[in-house]
Order: C-alpha cells, then sequence, then structure tokens
C-alpha cells in the first residue's frame, strides 16, 4: 500500500487546514489509518486514529475538539481537519496505515503500522 500525502502549507494561529492521505490500493475502509506529526527536535506523536471498519475516532489529548480525521470510501482517501490550529501545532505530517484492527491501546505506537505516506509540512505562524 502505497499513501500520499498532500494539503499542507502556511495558515495563521486559528485558522484551519486540511491534509489528505490517498492509499494506492485496496480498500481504505479495511486499512486502520493514523495521523502522526513530528516537530523539529522531537518525536513523532500519533495525532488521530480511525480503525477498520468503524465510525468512531481516537484523538490525542493536545488536538482533542480540535482535529477529526475522517475517510471518505469513494475516494479511498483519509483527512485530517485541523482546526483552531496553533503554533505548536507545526510539523510535518504523516499519515501511517496498517491492514486489519490495532487494538486501541496499541494506536498510538508507531511500530504498529506498515505504512508510511512522505509527510506534508503545516506551518503555523502567531
Amino acid at each position: 500500500v502505497q499513501l500520499q500525502a498532500s494539503g499542507g502549507g502556511l495558515v495563521q494561529a486559528g485558522g484551519s487546514l486540511r491534509v489528505s492521505c490517498a492509499a494506492s490500493e485496496g480498500t481504505i475502509s479495511s486499512l486502520t489509518m493514523a495521523w502522526f506529526r513530528q516537530a523539529p527536535g522531537k518525536e513523532r506523536e500519533g495525532v488521530s486514529f480511525l480503525r477498520n471498519y468503524e465510525s468512531n475516532t481516537v484523538n490525542a489529548d493536545s488536538v482533542k475538539g480540535r482535529f477529526t480525521i475522517s475517510r471518505d470510501n469513494a475516494k479511498n482517501t483519509v483527512y485530517l481537519q485541523m482546526n483552531s490550529l496553533q503554533p505548536e501545532d507545526t510539523a510535518v505530517y504523516f499519515c501511517a496505515a496498517r491492514k486489519g484492527r490495532v487494538i486501541i491501546s496499541a494506536l498510538r505506537a508507531i511500530e504498529s503500522y506498515h505504512y508510511w505516506g512522505q509527510g506534508t509540512q503545516v506551518t503555523v505562524s502567531s
């Protein structure tokens, strides 16, 4: 499975941005999908998660109420809608996938995912 991320950019604090992740093969509903981010000098951290065949999402505390992960099965694409962006959200955002189910306690683990997109830069100015 190849993942192609897009949609990053520069936005002012308080603004919104949506990043996309298109899967090259398979049915995206059968994949557990995730968005991670990595800021300069920091470890990669999980942001939002969507398990296969589910609509309920899991979000990191730092983005709850602001970020929403969703998928469009017809387009085989997952999105991350980011609202109320803050400078601390500045990072390279990566989409990740795994075929099948990931248990909830393992969603945030990088090693749970077998496929990664190339990353897209999101910069929030103050």
